[in-house]
This record gives structure tokens, C-alpha cells and sequence, in this order.
């Protein structure tokens, strides 16, 4: 018994005998399709599984990354059918692959953001240009760590220059605690990257909402410079969660930003404790308070950076109003004893 193959968006519609590969099938059809080495290897087949029963043929984690795979990408060349299947073609930011570098960095400041979060700004030295995606992520190995690299998120925007990460010390962490003491200005340290599609899509126009809590401002941050230089004026609406006043970094620079942009609403919400009078703040959690402003998110792009159950929630809540998971980019940050079932430290987790 054949099976059919559809293209979401397009009126494509392909007979597949069970255990065809979609892109066998596709190309049978005589219907485009991008593809290169067809052995699961390059990535360049990849497309979104919207619905159907596929089997996943053996791939290599560089052309298929346990990130993209969590947002139901597929490599077509690898998905056998086994019943009717709909899929849909990758927009071109989806393919965004910047070089991979190792470079070799020198610090150039170490600095209190609050109690329990530096900013640490790099200097590269050689193994540049660096080219990155507002969001993405990158390894860090600092000189007091050789053989721990730790994955955190840039801070700024590419065209800013150098290196920026947003480090939380973890109590007990091999890496991380102590950090200020550990770290000088002029050391050396090695960054490997970048790593992640949580990234910002530039040609998306509609209404964004940005969602940060702790130091997953880090991304949120580089978003957001980025979303400031481009020439449009898309509604952006900034959501940042903290416990107390004295979880709260980055703020002044945020709000700022939302002052030259008059579409752009910027809410920060405590969960624990009041705020400092004066301040314009929201209490409670971060997901009621957008639960609260909106009904649905149609039309919109969501970048979500934070604790694993602030990111869980608000993607929960996104998706409940309307937001489709292409349209979802978060990230979750573990600690590095969570390693072995999720990424390290500060690991993005598109």
C-alpha cells in the first residue's frame, strides 16, 4: 500500500512505497528538492517533519544536531515512510552555518553584573574573524580549567567588538565558582564556536517576543542589539524574570534601547520579594505576567533563554496560544553535573 508525501505551503503531493526515503520519493517525483551526498551526512535535505510515521535511518550528528531534532527537524534523505507524511522546505535562515573557529582570546575585563553573575569580555587574538548569530553559543575553556570547557551563550551582537559571556557561578562548580578570583585581566582563554540555532532570524518581520531569566539575558541581550540595528520596525516585546531587585542586571542598557523604538515594551517581573521603590517592575512569574498581556502568538518569532523551568514554561505557554514550534527558539541552561543528559554549564539548548 503506497503512502503520500506532501509539501506543507505548496500543492505537492507524492505516491511513496513504505520505506522510500522522502527525498527517494520526492525526487522519483520529479519535484526539487536541495539535497547533496543523500547519506545523511551533509544536512543540506533538511526539512521540517510537520506530520506522518517516519523511521530514521543512521545520520551524522554534524549534518542533524540533537537541537535541530528536538524541534522535529528531519534529514530527508534518512526518513523512511511508513505511512503519510507532510513536510515542510527550511526557510534560508534555518540554514545558517557560520565557520567553525578555535581561537585564542585574552581577557579584557571581569566584572560583578550582581551577586552571582560576571560579565567577562574578550579580547580574540588569533583563530578570527570570528563570525557568529546574534544568540548562538560558544565552548570556553579558561586558563584555571584546562579539559572543562563550559558553553555560554554571546553576549553581543557580532558587530560589537569582541567577546562577551554572561558567566553564573553555581555553588560547588568546578568551573564556574569563584570565578572573580580565578580570573584576571590578560589571561588567556580559548573559545571554540559557534554552536546553536537559537538564533535570530533577521528576515522574520512580524512581532517578537523575548523571554530571559538569569544569566540567559546573555543571548536575549545580543538579540535584542541586533533587532535595534536593523531598518524596520517590528513589534518587540522584552519579558525578563528574577527573583529579587538584586538578581536584576542590564537593565538601564535594555530600557534604553526600547526608548529609540516605539513598538518595543520592555517588562521586568520578581518573583521573590519587592521592588525597589520607583521601580517600574512586575511581581509574580515571568509566564503569568505574559499570560496576562496576551491571548495568542500568532504571527510571532519566541526567543526564550534561561533555567531549564522558565524555559519549559514559557515555551509550554507559547505554544498553548498559538505559536507553532518553528516559530520557537530557546534555550535552556543546565549545570555541568547535568552533563551527561543535557549540555554543559551555560549550554544553549535550541
Amino acid at each position: 500500500m503506497s503512502h503520500i508525501i506532501r509539501i506543507e505551503g505548496s500543492s505537492t503531493a507524492v505516491d511513496a512505497e513504505p520505506g522510500d526515503t522522502v527525498l527517494d520519493a520526492l525526487l522519483m517525483a520529479g519535484v526539487g528538492f536541495s539535497y547533496s551526498c543523500q547519506a545523511g551526512n551533509c544536512g543540506t535535505c533538511r526539512c521540517e517533519l510537520v506530520s506522518g510515521d517516519i523511521l530514521e535511518l543512521e545520520y551524522s550528528e554534524h549534518a542533524l544536531s540533537a537541537e535541530d531534532r528536538a524541534r522535529g527537524v528531519v534529514l530527508a534523505c534518512r526518513a523512511q515512510v511508513w505511512g503519510d507524511v507532510t513536510v515542510r522546505r527550511l526557510d534560508d535562515e534555518e540554514f545558517v552555518v557560520h565557520p567553525s573557529r578555535i581561537l585564542d582570546c585574552r581577557v579584557t575585563a571581569v566584572e560583578k553584573a550582581t551577586h552571582d553573575i560576571w560579565r567577562v569580555r574578550l579580547d580574540i587574538r588569533t583563530g578570527g574573524p570570528y563570525a557568529f548569530s546574534a544568540g548562538q553559543y560558544a565552548s570556553v575553556e579558561f586558563p584555571f580549567a584546562r579539559g572543562k570547557a563550559r558553553d555560554y551563550s554571546m553576549a553581543n551582537a557580532p558587530f560589537e567588538p569582541g567577546i562577551e559571556f554572561h558567566v553564573r557561578e553555581m555553588s560547588g562548580g568546578a568551573v564556574s565558582s569563584g570565578l572573580g578570583e580565578k580570573l584576571a585581566v590578560g589571561d588567556a582563554v580559548r573559545v571554540s564556536g559557534p554552536f546553536g540555532s537559537a538564533h535570530l532570524r533577521e528576515k522574520h518581520f512580524g512581532p517578537v517576543i523575548a523571554v530571559a531569566g538569569g544569566s540567559g539575558l546573555a543571548p536575549i541581550r545580543a538579540i535584542l542589539v541586533a533587532l535595534d540595528q536593523l531598518l524596520d520596525e517590528r513589534p518587540v516585546h522584552v519579558y525578563v524574570g528574577a527573583r529579587t531587585e538584586a538578581d536584576v542586571y542590564c537593565e538601564d542598557e535594555i530600557r534604553g534601547l526600547a526608548r529609540l523604538h516605539p513598538d518595543w515594551h520592555v517588562h521586568w517581573v520578581l518573583s521573590h520579594g519587592e521592588p525597589d521603590p520607583g521601580r517600574a517592575r512586575r511581581t509574580g512569574l515571568v509566564t503569568d505576567a505574559i499570560a496576562q498581556d496576551f491571548t495568542t502568538f500568532e504571527g510571532f518569532k519566541a526567543y526564550v533563554a534561561g533555567p531549564p523551568a522558565m524555559v519549559g514554561a514559557a515555551s509550554e505557554l507559547l505554544q498553548a496560544r498559538g505559536l507553532p514550534l518553528r516559530d520557537l527558539h530557546a534555550d535552556a541552561f543546565y549545570p555541568a553535573d547535568r552533563k551527561a543528559s543535557a549540555p554543559s554549564e551555560e549550554v544553549s539548548i535550541p
